[in-house]
C-alpha cells in the first residue's frame, strides 16, 4: 500500500502510487505512527541516495527521521533540498563549489541551509517568485497554471505524481515565469551544478 512519503516539486508530502524514485530525503522526524503531522522539523532538508554502506532507512520508527522519496534530483531541488554531505559527499562538494561560484562565498551546511530555508518558504507556504523566462536555467521547475513543469533545454516537461514527466512543450521566449525552485538552488544551477534527472525528462 502506498505511503504518504513522496515529495512534489512544491515540497508537499503526498501519497503517490509510484516507485520510490531516484533519491531519498530527510527533513527530520515528521511522523507519528504512519501519519505526517508536520511538513518539516528543522532547516536541514537533504537529498540522499537510496542505499549507503548497507544502512536501511527507518520505517516510521518513533523519534527517527521520516524517509521521504523524490522522483529525481530536479524535484528535490525544487522542493528546497540539497545534497547530503555524507552519502552524497562528492555531489555536496559540487554543490558547495557552485554556491561559491554563484555567491562569491564558500559556506558550510548550516549557513546554506539557513538561506535555503528562507528561499523555499513564505511563512509556512511554498515561496514562488517571478523571473524572466530567459533567466530560468535548465533543471529548474516553474508553475504553469498551478502545475509544475521542468525546464529542460528549450522545452518544458509537465510533472505529475505517480506519472512523472509528460510530453514536451516549447518553453516561452518572452515574459516572466513563476519559479518553484528556490532562488538559491536556481543560482547554483546557473553556476553549473548538474542534476541527476530522470531520463524520461529528455524523452529517453
Amino acid at each position: 500500500m502506498p505511503e504518504c512519503n513522496r515529495v512534489t516539486p512544491y515540497g508537499d508530502i503526498i501519497i503517490a502510487p509510484d516507485e520510490r524514485g531516484r533519491f531519498m530525503g530527510n527533513r527530520g522526524c515528521l511522523h507519528e505512527g504512519h501519519d505526517i503531522v508536520r511538513p518539516w522539523n528543522g532547516k536541514r532538508w537533504i537529498t540522499c541516495v537510496l542505499e549507503f554502506r548497507g544502512r536501511r532507512a527507518p520505517r516510521w520508527e518513533p523519534r527517527r527521521y521520516t524517509a521521504l522519496f523524490f522522483h529525481d534530483e530536479a524535484v528535490a531541488f525544487a522542493a528546497g533540498h540539497r545534497p547530503c554531505a555524507e552519502c552524497r559527499h562528492a555531489d555536496y562538494q559540487r554543490y558547495r563549489d557552485a554556491w561559491d561560484a554563484a555567491f562569491g562565498v564558500r559556506l558550510g551546511a548550516d549557513d546554506m541551509d539557513e538561506q535555503l530555508h528562507h528561499d523555499r518558504l513564505d511563512g509556512r507556504k511554498k515561496r514562488l517568485y517571478s523571473e524572466p523566462w530567459d533567466d530560468v536555467p535548465e533543471g529548474a521547475f516553474v508553475d504553469l497554471d498551478g502545475a509544475p513543469a521542468l525546464v529542460i533545454g528549450e522545452q518544458l516537461r509537465a510533472w505529475s505524481p505517480g506519472v512523472g514527466y509528460g510530453e514536451a512543450i516549447a518553453c516561452p521566449t518572452a515574459g516572466t515565469a513563476t519559479v518553484i525552485t528556490p532562488a538559491a538552488n536556481v543560482a547554483v544551477l546557473r553556476a553549473g551544478y548538474v542534476l541527476d534527472v530522470s531520463p524520461a525528462a529528455s524523452g529517453t
